[in-house]
């Protein structure tokens, strides 16, 4: 391994390569001379390996610059980084290179190579942050005839990432641009995972989220803005009673050094895009499941954080203090409101369970809902109120069940089942209470939204496409419109009566294929969810999408994608 002109990166075996004077041999011949090449590299770096473990090297054997001793490039030296030998990653540190031997099974491929920032003398890493001093240019100088299989490793928020190098690829350079980039569009909604995640603000925009940006949807006009003020994954989101204020809440992470990132809640401003508090760094654990605003101005947050206990509590919003705390229940909390008659009221429901909470000073108290002669449902999904102050809550056998309070043993409030209504075929996953008093409701395996009276007697229903998926959430928009986000990471606009049509789509899983057309402003993606999908990037919508038998990869030459997992190409 050695330097080309430049300051390329070559590899050099035991013999010269064939230059360009020379009669080109047999591909047989070729493929022949390569693996020999690599062989010998493998049994220099084991054997020189095998000699440090022994003790055989005095110490100090390697100089400051990092170079061995005899620094000759046909026999590479163990560099400056610590030796690692395994049976499934044998890594050697040559100076300012990585080359994973063990993944390439004794020669029988090209070796592999990471490169980027300069780090003091040991091995480099490629980092996603800003650049750091030392950043130099790097350009591809292999010497090999072939270049199948050559690769990169970067670090992604502290994990190690192989990314394989194109073929036909010029000079890379490692230097940041001048230019800094800006967000324009966000494709796909997270709604496979997430719940009470669509809201419509003051200003008519849609809010909703995906991976760490919180999206503001401006319709018809087809504008986005975005908060990017977290730093991993958004979970949750709840809307002030002002309809411009708006709290997110985040799941702990890594930065992209490896170090852990504390799950917190933002407080920010939809107008400005300006964060106004940060809450609970450092109090919440895993992340933050549910939010809810109380309703006596907004003056107070409620938060439900994803550790073991599920821990509850209740925070100042305009000092960003602590109030009142209590374990919830071990098992999952789905979401959490407060009571839009009494601040002190608060309800919380997920597996098997729907607490009823009073809230007073620094104590939280709560009292578990009875379901007496009714089937307990594995898990209530969803509730609201409605007009006359009673609590809908959508379960899992696909009822809505009504709770009305009731006086118990020693005078002390219960709340107790009042009706029960058959609503859909599987879970109910959605309840909207509509200006008018109507209830919406939105099942999972059925995939209908359907409208009741205030006394829940059916009056519309309409189903949503396979192809969409399932009711994840409900939101009224302006007049008769109803924006819907479903289990496939869609968001609809329509009405009951004229049906449905998607405004957002995206991917239902990891995206590994990415692929811009040569001259059109348009690109593929395909990945995990077996979706090929080409997007036109003027209109920031879905052209079209193909049904895929396996999990794929892209390169648009022609139009070509590949099967990544079984070798199955296709055109």
């Amino acid at each position: 391994l050695g330097r080309g002109p430049g300051g390329s990166l070559s590899v050099q075996g035991p013999g010269p390569l064939p230059n360009s004077g020379d009669p080109p041999p047999g591909a047989l011949e070729l493929r022949l001379r390569r693996v020999e090449q690599e062989l010998a590299l493998v049994k220099a770096a084991l054997g020189e390996t095998l000699r440090r473990l022994g003790g055989c090297d005095p110490p100090g054997g390697l100089g400051e610059s990092g170079d061995p001793p005899g620094g000759g490039c046909g026999s590479p030296k163990m560099g400056m980084g610590d030796p690692k030998m395994g049976l499934g990653d044998t890594k050697m540190g040559l100076g300012d290179t990585k080359m994973g031997l063990g993944e390439q099974k004794m020669g029988l491929g090209p070796p592999k190579w990471g490169w980027g920032t300069q780090n003091g003398a040991g091995t480099p890493k490629m980092g996603l942050g800003p650049p750091k001093r030392g950043w130099r240019t790097l350009k591809w100088g292999w010497d090999h005839p072939e270049r199948e299989g050559v690769s990169v490793k970067m670090f992604l928020r502290g994990r190690p990432i192989t990314m394989y190098v194109p073929s036909g690829l010029g000079p890379v350079r490692a230097e940041l641009p001048p230019e800094r980039l800006q967000l324009d569009w966000v494709y796909g909604y997270r709604g496979r995972d997430s719940r009470s995640n669509l809201h419509v603000l003051g200003s008519g925009e849609l809010v909703y989220f995906i991976a760490c940006v919180v999206v503001l949807l401006q319709l018809p006009a087809r504008r986005q803005r975005h908060y990017l003020r977290h730093s991993d994954c958004v979970r949750c989101l709840a809307v002030h009673p002002d309809r411009l204020r708006v709290a997110t809440g985040q799941a702990a992470g890594v930065d992209k050094d490896g170090k852990p990132l504390q799950p917190i809640v933002h407080i920010w401003d939809s107008a400005t895009l300006q964060t106004l508090q940060q809450i609970g760094l450092g109090s919440f654990e895993r992340g933050v499941g549910s939010l809810a605003f109380s309703t006596d101005q907004g003056a107070f947050l409620c938060v439900v954080d994803d550790s073991n206990e599920h821990m509850m509590s209740v925070w100042d919003c305009a000092r960003g203090t602590k109030q009142a705390e209590v374990k919830s229940t071990n098992e999952s909390v789905l979401t959490v409101e407060f009571n839009p008659r009494d601040s002190s009221s608060i309800i919380s429901s997920g597996k098997s369970h729907v607490y009823f909470w009073t809230w007073s000073g620094n104590g939280l108290t709560k009292k578990q809902g009875i379901f007496g002669k009714y089937k307990k449902p594995k898990f209530i999904q969803c509730f609201i109120f409605d007009a006359a102050g009673a609590v809908l809550t959508g379960d899992s056998e696909g009822n809505i069940l009504t709770w009305t309070p009731s006086p118990g043993k020693g005078g002390k409030e219960m709340y107790q089942i009042g009706q029960q209504t058959r609503a859909h075929e599987g879970s109910v996953f959605a309840l909207c209470r509509r200006r008018d008093g109507t209830v919406l409701s939105g099942g999972g395996k059925d995939r209908r939204v359907l409208s009741w009276s205030p006394e829940l007697q059916l009056l519309h229903e309409v189903e949503l496409p396979e192809s969409f998926g399932a009711v994840r959430t409900i939101a009224e928009g302006p007049g008769e419109e109803l924006l819907v986000g479903t289990t496939r990471n869609a968001l609809l606009r329509g009405t009951l009566g004229s049906g449905f049509t998607p405004i957002v789509q995206g991917h239902t899983d990891e995206v590994w294929g990415l692929a811009t057309h040569p001259k059109l402003c348009r690109f593929l993606t395909c990945g995990h969810d077996r979706q090929l999908c080409l997007w036109d990037g003027s209109e920031h919508a879905l052209a079209w999408s193909l049904g895929l038998e396996v999990r794929g990869g892209l390169n648009w030459g022609g139009g070509v994608w590949g099967g990544r997992e079984i070798g199955l190409w296709g055109v």
